[in-house]
């Protein structure tokens, strides 16, 4: 059987994956500046920040419809495919997997939604992963099987630049921001379960950053093959270092490194970087 794949935008797929795959992207929404816009069709994260940077609003998002996702299973079925299987982002984070799962209904039998209970490359990894398993032939009752092996065993970390982001959106009370940003306390955040999380703090990036490289080694000692996927806002130069020193082990691959969209970006601000892997 041919099967299908479609995902949201908050997957943030790289734009040449996505179309050599030949993978669906349904968008989120990001409401900025009165006007709405499809995230990564219509609005990228530089837009954004330059715009809260002129005195802009803080923007806000939403998920897309379950029309959406309806016309994407469709397009997709129409195109010869004999199910569709659809990976979104985590349905703690937002109302997306909801929305797909009533659109599959309008589909008996054709569409199967799985929650990655991750965001952004996390998302990514799993979708990859799925493709590739489909590509060699699997069954998509073993693709989901692996599919919940990841999502049970797989690491993440992240580094906010700032945390007035996190404030303005709710994501941390006034004071502790303000007191993170005076003393240069780097959170160092995880998705635990579904939704984001402290995992540690450290004094400045520099520590930050050797906190999160411990960590990942740590969980890749006596794995066999580590697959990475990297992530940032902003700019690509802030995840070199992290990406040069995860890249020297030998069982380590490190597969793409991926802009997070203005969905995400909307919560996080610029500045942020870090990193999700599995082992295979």
């Amino acid at each position: 059987m041919q099967t299908a794949l479609v995902t949201d935008s908050t997957s943030d797929l790289p734009p040449q994956i996505k179309d050599e795959l030949g993978i669906r992207i349904v968008p989120l929404y990001v409401h900025f500046d009165n006007n709405t816009y499809k995230d990564w069709f219509e609005i990228k994260p530089a837009d954004l920040f330059s715009g809260i940077a002129k005195g802009a609003e803080m923007p806000t998002t939403s998920q897309p419809s379950p029309q959406d996702f309806e016309n994407a299973f469709a397009e997709a079925l129409s195109d010869g495919a004999d199910q569709v299987l659809c990976v979104t982002i985590s349905s703690k984070l937002s109302g997306t997997y909801q929305s797909a799962v009533i659109a599959a209904e309008k589909f008996p039998g054709k569409v199967t939604v799985f929650d990655s209970l991750a965001a952004s490359a996390g998302i990514g990894m799993m979708v990859l992963r799925a493709h590739e398993l489909l590509s060699n032939g699997a069954e998509l009752e073993s693709v989901l099987t692996e599919l919940e092996r990841i999502r049970d065993d797989h690491i993440v970390r992240f580094l906010v630049a700032t945390l007035d982001y996190l404030r303005k959106n709710g994501r941390i009370g006034g004071a502790q921001a303000l007191i993170g940003n005076l003393l240069n306390i780097k959170p160092i955040l995880t998705v635990n379960n579904g939704v984001v999380d402290a995992a540690g703090r450290a004094r400045g990036e520099k520590r930050a950053l050797k906190e999160m490289l411990k960590t990942f080694k740590n969980w890749a000692a006596g794995r066999r093959r580590v697959r990475v996927f990297l992530l940032y806002t902003g700019d690509e130069n802030a995840v070199s270092a992290l990406r040069e020193a995860i890249g020297v082990a030998a069982n380590v691959e490190i597969v793409y490194t991926t802009e997070i969209g203005a969905v995400i970006a909307s919560h996080t601000g610029p500045g942020v970087y870090g990193y999700y892997a599995y082992s295979l």
